[in-house]
C-alpha cells in the first residue's frame, strides 16, 4: 500500500503532516512559541479495537495498581486523618472528554480549606499551603492514586492529558478543542517529560504531541516511563 505525504508550514513553526487516506500528524519544533491555537490541530478517531484495548489496559492496569498499593493508601489515609484537620480524600470539579464535568479524587495534601481565601491557583512546588504529610505524598505521586476509582469508573484513562478545572479551562484557549477529544490520564507524556510545575502552555505541547500519536503501544510505553520518574522526583 502506497501513500502520499504533504506537509503545510505556517508563521508558529508547527507543521502539519497530512498522510493519505486517513493519518494526520503534527510536528512541534522545539523553538516554536508556546501559544499556538489549538483550533487549528486534529486527531484522528482510533480505531473500536484500539479503543478497547486501551479501555482494557485501563481496567487491569487500575486493578492491579489498587491491589499492590492499598495497604499504602491505608497508611497515607491514617496520617492524613491523624495530622491535620479535614477530609482524608479531597474531591474536585475536573474537565473530562468531550467537555464532560467529573469529580476527581485525590488524597488530601493541604491544609483544609485551603483557597478559600486566594482562590483556584496552578499548582506550585513550593505552596506554603502543602501539609508535611500531603508533601511527601507529593513527592512520592501517592496522592493521585485515588484516581484510581476515576479510571474504574471510566472518566479517566490510565494515559492522557492531565485534567484541568473548568476554571481554567474556560480561561485558556489551549486547554479547550483538540485535548478534549481523549478522556484525561493519571499520567501522560508531559508528565514524563518535564516537571510538576510545568507552565499550561508548555504542558499543552506535549499534550498535542501524545493526541496525535495515542496508541496502546504509546500508552505502555509511557506508562513504564512513568515507573523512573516516580523514583527520580521528575516530571508532574
Amino acid at each position: 500500500m502506497t501513500s502520499s505525504a504533504n506537509v503545510n508550514h505556517d508563521t508558529s513553526g508547527v507543521s502539519v503532516v497530512e498522510f493519505r487516506p486517513h493519518l494526520k500528524v503534527t510536528r512541534i519544533a522545539e523553538e516554536e512559541p508556546l501559544d499556538f491555537d489549538s483550533s487549528s490541530f486534529s486527531a484522528a478517531d482510533a480505531p473500536r479495537g484500539v479503543e478497547f484495548l486501551i479501555r482494557l489496559l485501563d481496567v487491569c492496569g487500575a486493578l492491579a495498581i489498587l491491589s499492590l498499593t492499598f495497604p499504602v493508601m491505608l497508611l497515607a489515609a491514617a496520617l492524613i486523618k491523624l495530622t491535620s484537620r479535614g477530609g482524608v480524600f479531597y474531591r474536585q470539579e475536573r474537565v473530562g472528554k468531550n467537555g464532560q464535568i467529573f469529580e476527581l479524587y485525590k488524597f488530601r495534601t493541604m491544609i483544609d480549606d485551603a483557597e478559600k481565601h486566594v482562590g483556584p491557583v496552578w499548582a506550585a512546588r513550593d505552596d506554603q499551603r502543602i501539609t508535611p504529610v500531603g508533601r511527601i505524598l507529593r513527592r512520592t505521586r501517592l496522592d493521585e492514586l485515588p484516581q484510581l476509582y476515576n479510571i474504574l469508573c471510566g472518566h479517566m484513562s490510565l494515559v492522557g492529558p492531565r485534567p484541568e478545572r473548568p476554571f481554567f479551562v474556560e480561561r485558556h484557549k489551549a486547554l479547550q478543542g483538540a485535548r478534549l477529544v481523549v478522556k484525561p490520564g493519571l499520567t501522560g507524556l508531559a508528565q514524563v517529560r518535564s516537571f510538576y510545575d510545568l507552565k499550561p502552555a508548555h504542558k499543552v505541547k506535549y499534550d498535542y504531541l501524545y493526541i496525535q500519536n495515542r496508541s496502546l503501544l504509546l500508552n505502555l510505553y509511557i506508562l513504564l516511563r512513568t515507573v523512573p520518574v516516580l523514583f527520580t522526583k521528575k516530571g508532574w
